[in-house]
């Protein structure tokens, strides 16, 4: 995986999506600023997620953005997204890796180094760390901090992804110690401004 420090951001969806979401996500990746962008709908059908991700797919290929679908091994393979994203509590991902073959496979290792080494030795693509902040995505089990960051670049050279209440305000730390790409959500789609506007305050 390629890891180019000025397109930084590891985009989330927001948890549904309206019309005006494609236009928005156009503008967004216009910015040049977004290496991945992940479907997270926990809510809708197979069928519907897929009607989505179909239209997603174009967007991100058109802009030279990773897909990447959360959760779901089968919806991913069936959309032929770039990868899938794992929780602890999803298909591993040796299993994983029999259904999509050489997809990017990412992984939630929440703050802990165990569950990191896991994911490295079932060789993992990317590993993620969080919550660093409180989050208005979800609600926040488990708390890591910048010492979770460096004794995890201290075992591998993987990329790693921080996620969780991350903002304008407190993004830069992140980045300085060793984070590679920053996972946003909550911030680009529930700010007063509108969501490419947001991301312009992701220097």
């Amino acid at each position: 995986m390629k890891i180019n420090k000025k397109k930084f951001i590891y985009l989330i969806s927001p948890l549904t999506i309206k019309k005006s979401f494609y236009s928005d996500l156009i503008k967004i990746f216009k910015t040049n600023k977004v290496s991945f962008f992940q479907l997270r709908l926990k809510n809708e059908s197979f069928k519907k997620k897929l009607n989505i991700g179909k239209k997603i797919k174009k967007i991100c290929k058109k802009f030279k953005v990773k897909f990447i679908v959360n959760d779901d091994v089968f919806l991913t393979k069936k959309i032929k997204a770039d990868g899938c994203h794992l929780g602890q509590k999803d298909m591993n991902v040796l299993d994983a890796r029999k259904l999509i073959g050489n997809k990017i496979i990412g992984v939630t290792c929440h703050n802990s180094i165990k569950l990191a080494k896991v994911a490295i030795r079932n060789k993992a693509d990317y590993l993620a760390f969080g919550a660093f902040n409180l989050s208005k995505t979800k609600k926040v089990k488990y708390r890591a901090s910048v010492n979770t960051l460096k004794e995890a670049r201290r075992i591998t050279n993987k990329p790693i992804v921080a996620i969780g209440g991350i903002n304008s305000n407190n993004y830069k730390k992140l980045l300085l110690n060793k984070a590679n790409f920053l996972a946003i959500s909550g911030y680009i789609w529930k700010n007063k401004k509108k969501p490419n506007e947001a991301i312009n305050k992701f220097i």
